[in-house]
């Protein structure tokens, strides 16, 4: 056999399977319907109407289709590959979205924006395609946020003016800023608190800020202006604001001048919120606790100052003891405060730690002059005399009937030498102002005499300072 004559045995060839033109008429009619019944609601150049021309194309194309003449058995037939691939990719669904625009600047996103809320005034209320067209715009919206306030690599601790800021971390509570008077959206924004005032801004307007801490001057000088409202007037602000020196009236042209009445100053909207809080001078002259207005920045000074001892009420106001029945009832500070030399010298008292019970108002066992404006204010709302009572009696309780050592520290009327033992913050005892000696009430001021432990005292200082004989020095 030569090398021409070689030859491979190859299975027979079939003819081709012709395929049913019937079946593609039916596979045309199924994709015309498919296309009708999935518009692509992102596509606003193509609306119904042109839909249905593209649907009676398609049609017009399958009915020339049958009208074509049938091929020969023999020969082969061509079908188009476009048609065999057509599996929905010739419908546009890589076009852009409704006002999706590949923006890269915030004039484009803008742009966008307003094209999208076009469209969604446009399309039918309730309907799918315009809940679609406001979901896209709160995208964009939040790019055009993003935009603004890029999220860079912060800073944890930024110190501008006294204050402290710190980074926060939370993303979900809705805060507003303190500077710009906007709202701080947590998920895409980067925002700072203060750990003295708890100003809160967004990291764009730390640069911004022009008041310092209000905790340094409550540190510096922890006091209170007691002048109710001290009002000047705008003349002597120049017609501007008192923080930021923002132009101001009382016509509201440039911006509405808001008066605080605790300084008595005109601010503007940014730097006066109408916030609400108790004046001190208002409470200390005329035991008023009615909220007023008030700037954010006295806000925020009010706030940190509350819990403040710093009112020596006796010196402000002596005669608002004699006018408001609620002062009567903190007079038991002062039995506490006569108290305290038994627990101090006392180990189980000690021990059991009850001088901290009264840990939120360490001043009452320091002295009894000194009040702050939550005291004031506990006592108005009857929270304070509670309080009080509960633990006076609780420290009565261990001096007189739990404690053994204190009770051996307890006093006999030295002038009627009758009666139980007694103990200076008792209601019915008086105490001599000179050794501390506690008497009967009654006693101590029908006794036209000295007190007994004075005299002794006296005797012995006389005693031992009275010089020697001449017997004792031989």
């Amino acid at each position: 056999m030569g090398a021409g004559s070689y030859q491979m045995n190859s299975p027979p060839t079939s003819p081709p399977q012709m395929p049913n033109r019937w079946d593609a008429m039916e596979y045309d009619e199924k994709l015309a319907r498919f296309r009708q019944a999935h518009l692509n609601p992102f596509n606003k150049e193509i609306g119904p109407r042109q839909h249905e021309q593209r649907a009676s194309e398609e049609t017009s194309e399958v009915a020339s289709e049958e009208a074509l003449p049938e091929l020969p058995p023999g020969e082969p037939e061509f079908c188009c590959t476009e048609r065999v691939m057509d599996l929905g990719l010739s419908e546009d669904h890589f076009s852009r979205p409704v006002g999706l625009f590949l923006a890269s600047d915030i004039q484009q996103l803008r742009q966008a924006i307003e094209e999208c809320k076009q469209v969604i005034l446009e399309l039918p209320e309730h309907s799918e395609k315009q809940k679609d067209a406001v979901v896209r715009l709160i995208h964009l919206r939040l790019k055009l946020q993003e935009l603004k306030d890029p999220n860079e690599d912060e800073p944890n601790i930024r110190v501008l003016l006294e204050h402290r800021f710190y980074k926060e971390k939370s993303k979900s509570v809705k805060q507003t800023c303190d500077k710009c008077n906007t709202i701080i959206w947590g998920l895409i924004q980067t925002w700072y608190t203060c750990t003295g005032c708890y100003y809160r801004c967004h990291s764009k307007c730390l640069n911004l800020i022009s008041k310092p801490c209000v905790r340094s001057k409550v540190s510096h000088q922890a006091e209170y202006e007691l002048n109710i409202c001290p009002e000047t007037g705008l003349d002597s602000q120049d017609y501007r604001c008192a923080e930021c020196r923002a132009p101001i009236s009382l016509r509201g042209v440039p911006s509405e001048a808001r008066q605080c009445d605790y300084t008595g100053q005109y601010y503007c909207s940014h730097c006066h919120w109408n916030d609400l809080a108790v004046i001190p001078a208002r409470v200390v002259h005329n035991w008023d606790f009615e909220p007023r207005k008030v700037s954010r920045c006295s806000m925020r000074y009010l706030a940190l100052m509350v819990s403040r001892p710093v009112l020596r009420l006796r010196e402000i106001n002596p005669l608002l003891f004699n006018y408001v029945e609620e002062l009567v009832e903190i007079r038991l500070r002062q039995d506490i405060l006569l108290m305290k030399p038994y627990f101090i010298t006392c180990k189980e008292a000690m021990e059991a730690r009850l001088l901290l019970q009264l840990q939120d108002r360490q001043h009452f066992v320091e002295n009894d002059e000194m009040y702050s404006i939550q005291d004031l204010l506990d006592a108005h709302t009857g929270r304070l005399g509670c309080s009080l009572t509960e633990t006076h009696t609780l420290f009565a309780k261990h001096i007189k009937l739990d404690c053994e050592r204190c009770q051996a520290k307890g006093f006999v009327c030295e002038l009627c030498r009758e009666g139980d033992v007694l103990f200076p913050f008792d209601s019915h005892t008086s105490v001599c102002t000179e050794c501390s000696a506690v008497f009967h009430r009654d006693c101590y001021y029908d006794n036209s005499t000295t007190c007994p432990k004075c005299a002794r005292l006296t005797l012995r200082k006389q005693s031992l300072f009275q010089e020697p004989g001449p017997d004792v020095d031989a």
